[in-house]
């Protein structure tokens, strides 16, 4: 008697209850694929998307910000050098020029502006002033202060002497 041989996939012959509503199909059809893995897909795609589109809004600069916030160049106030006081016996001789804003009301007092350089440069030592990236700092904060002290008239402030002795 001759054996007889089948290739493929072997059958279940057991003949068990989760087989029985699969009678009539043929092994060769795939299963279904899954709408929920194609579901889950399609929303990672949109949630980038949207966090795309809401980096690029939030992260864009505004145009219409920067005009309105920007002040228009007014007059530049020249004020006459001073001497003002270091420390360890050292002398900085300070002259600037003040940039107002267009919306300035008149002129500013020479007077008030050297009060507040002077009060700010006082006492500082002689390194700090003349470190080239303190100076700046400082040049930084003379403007905040002059901006406080003349009601944001101040736009900014020219150094056009500064020697340390």
């Amino acid at each position: 008697m001759a054996e007889q041989r089948v290739v493929g996939r072997p059958v279940n012959v057991t003949g068990s209850p989760a087989d029985s509503g699969r009678r009539g199909v043929s092994d060769t059809e795939a299963p279904a694929p899954r709408r929920g893995r194609k579901a889950l897909v399609v929303l990672a795609v949109l949630v980038l998307a949207l966090v795309g589109v809401a980096a690029y809004l939030l992260l864009r600069p505004s145009d219409a910000g920067a005009v309105d916030t920007a002040p228009e160049p007014g007059v530049v106030v020249p004020i006459d050098p001073v001497s003002v006081n270091l420390a360890d016996g050292h002398y900085l001789r300070l002259g600037f020029s003040v940039q107002m804003t267009a919306d300035a009301h008149g002129e500013i007092s020479t007077a008030r502006a050297l009060d507040v350089a002077i009060a700010h440069y006082s006492g500082r030592t002689m390194a700090e002033v003349n470190d080239t990236a303190r100076r700046a700092e400082l040049k930084t904060e003379l403007v905040t202060l002059l901006a406080e002290t003349f009601e944001e008239e101040v736009m900014d402030v020219y150094l056009t002497d500064f020697v340390t002795q």
